[in-house]
């Protein structure tokens, strides 16, 4: 059995709001009396992808030693990938694969520079067809965007269009265990291409639905939150969802 913490949209943006917000999450994971195998944090680590955001996340983001970040619409590629990896600015997509107790994470790259919605892009596709098919142990695809509507016509405007390709990887891989994404500030379960489609809460803001009044669209004062995904050795995953007030 692993535990995976999945955390999403911390924005941090230089200033006391937000970092004060993520580093309540992340000294919460810190604290449990039972570490969890993984912190998982599903893009837009940053608000406007600036260097001195990214030294602020990295910041935060050290009281979870090993935390495995993946790039939203609001991160820059080359100051992440400076800021947060360590590595030389570059502006490609940033996908990584990561295994966890057997369990290999898929962590994609769905931004489009400059834009808010989400897209695979073909070597981004290649690179999670070479990882799916170079492992028989189970998978988790990790990605900002939802690949599918969650009715709600704020974020489902800005979800991961083209999304065919990705499902046709993942129903041609059966120990692909589910999906995992952030990008929507709200905590929701759905099944894409037949498997668990599972959306985590955001850090900085909670979106209001359509029958909550979607005016404006984002909460700021709910509690920040966080979901538990449990994979047993069974593959049976089971998610539970926390708010820290």
């Amino acid at each position: 059995m692993i535990v995976i913490a999945h955390v999403s949209d911390t924005h941090f943006d230089g200033g006391p709001r937000n970092a004060e917000r993520a580093g309540r999450v992340l000294a919460y994971l810190a604290a449990l009396p039972h570490p969890v195998d993984a912190v998982l944090v599903t893009g837009d680590i940053t608000d406007n992808g600036l260097p001195h955001e990214y030294e602020q996340a990295g910041k935060v983001l050290a009281a979870v030693p090993g935390a495995l970040t993946l790039p939203g619409n609001h991160d820059v590629r080359a100051a992440y990938r400076a800021g947060l990896l360590g590595e030389p600015a570059a502006d490609g997509p940033v996908n990584r694969a990561v295994v966890v107790g057997g369990v290999t994470l898929a962590l994609c790259d769905s931004s489009i520079p400059g834009r808010d919605d989400g897209r695979l892009d073909d070597e981004t596709l290649d690179w999670l067809r070479g990882v799916l098919a170079g492992t028989d142990g189970p998978a988790l695809v990790c990605l900002h965007h939802p690949p599918v509507e969650l009715r709600s016509p704020f974020i489902d405007s800005l979800r991961l269009h083209e999304a065919q390709p990705l499902a046709d990887l993942v129903a041609a891989h059966p120990n692909v265990v589910a999906v995992l994404c952030g990008h929507a500030h709200t905590p929701a379960a759905t099944t894409f291409a037949g498997r668990p489609l599972l959306v985590a809460p955001g850090v900085a803001s909670r979106l209001r639905l359509p029958w909550e009044g979607e005016d404006p669209p984002l909460d700021y004062e709910a509690a920040p939150g966080l979901a538990f995904h449990v994979l047993d050795d069974d593959l049976r995953l089971t998610t539970h969802y926390r708010f820290l007030a």
